[in-house]
């Protein structure tokens, strides 16, 4: 008998049976085969402490930050369907109208409010418990689809992946029943210390998953628990490290490892995929860092040489490195200049290669 599988329970719903599966408790027995896992969790420990100390050679890295919750948000909600771009997103959160559903764009926007929220209470010494994920579900589900969702509960009914009820679903989570124990047993592990982070944090995510203890949000708060647990557990400073890109490059695989471990225990091969994933985010976020310092340098250095004309284009461009859209009349009243001013900067960073115009209009240019 394998121990690292969980159990199949039926259930009958309007006279149909169907079998709910509830998982077995982590950490996995028997234990993780770590001597196998050794030289990926080496690379990507490497990979992340390197993030972890490049980030603060960063001019301005609360800068970087910003943008990079936001791009993880993004993704991740992709992910689960939201059909919101980076630039809509700016767009919402400077009162402006984004071009996609208002919806879509709340949802994006929320899961950055979730995680700064998650992080601001970590870093007060609250525990990352049951209770902590229940106040970020609540942030994170309250606005856009989900808001009816019951934001911030744990779910009172059978949920189910896949289908169109649980009789013919990809895959049915633990009964309500049996939910609190899943619950209990999974916030005893997450106190649970004896492995290494990034292991805990692979086995955490899938057990999240798999007992998906919300009616909606499960998706996006799981990978979010990822970046709480290496917060938490310090192998990171501050959240620069996603793996939404990633899962969605791999969608396909990480679904079929995700019911492998289900089916068959097979945790080390999960594992294996995770961290090389977060091998490959570490190095990318890098080179985006490296990237972002480079081109602030240039920017910078371009602007000196602009002459009386400068000050007025320096704070266009730390305004615009927030919001990347702007209209004239926009930026005049943001930075309290008059618009004949603000139609100069931009004109001065357009001629210059810093700017482009993308609406194509002659008035209200973008």
């Amino acid at each position: 008998m394998n121990k690292r599988i969980g159990i199949y329970i039926t259930q009958k719903i309007s006279g149909e049976s169907y079998k709910a599966y509830v998982p077995a408790k982590l950490p996995p027995e028997p234990p993780i085969e770590l001597t196998v896992l050794y030289p990926y969790l080496e690379k990507a420990t490497l990979a992340l402490a390197e993030l972890n100390s490049i980030h603060k050679t960063i001019p301005n890295t609360a800068l970087f930050i910003y943008m990079y919750v936001r791009k993880e948000a993004l993704l991740s909600s992709q992910i689960e369907g939201t059909q919101s771009s980076f630039s809509d997103l700016m767009l919402f959160e400077h009162n402006q109208k984004p071009e996609v559903s208002i919806e879509d764009v709340e949802e994006v926007s929320n899961y950055v409010k979730a995680i700064n929220y998650g992080l601001e209470r970590l870093k007060d010494d609250f525990p990352l418990s049951l209770r902590l994920l229940k106040e970020i579900h609540g942030i994170l589900l309250s606005g856009g689809r989900g808001s009816s969702q019951t934001p911030g509960e744990f779910r009172r009914s059978q949920n189910w992946i896949g289908g169109t009820r649980p009789g013919n679903a990809l895959f049915v989570p633990p009964p309500v029943d049996h939910l609190s124990d899943c619950l209990s047993d999974f916030e005893r592990f997450l106190h649970d210390e004896s492995l290494p982070v990034l292991i805990k944090a692979g086995l955490a995510h899938v057990q999240f998953e798999t007992i998906h203890p919300f009616l909606d949000g499960n998706g996006r708060l799981g990978r979010l628990l990822i970046t709480l647990l290496l917060c938490t557990g310090g192998m990171l400073d501050e959240p620069i490290l996603y793996l939404s890109l990633y899962l969605k490059q791999n969608r396909h695989i990480y679904y079929e490892l995700l019911q492998e471990v289900r089916e068959s225990g097979t945790w080390e091969t999960w594992l294996e995929f995770f961290l090389i994933g977060v091998e490959r985010s570490s190095k990318q976020a890098i080179q985006t860092a490296t990237r972002i310092n480079d081109l602030f340098a240039k920017d910078s250095e371009k602007i000196s040489h602009l002459g009386r004309a400068r000050f007025s284009c320096e704070q266009t461009l730390e305004y615009m490195k927030h919001l990347p859209q702007v209209t004239v009349p926009l930026l005049a009243k943001e930075l309290q200049m008059t618009q004949p001013t603000a139609r100069s900067a931009l004109n001065h960073l357009k001629s210059i290669g810093i700017l482009a115009e993308v609406s194509g209009k002659k008035r209200d240019k973008v």
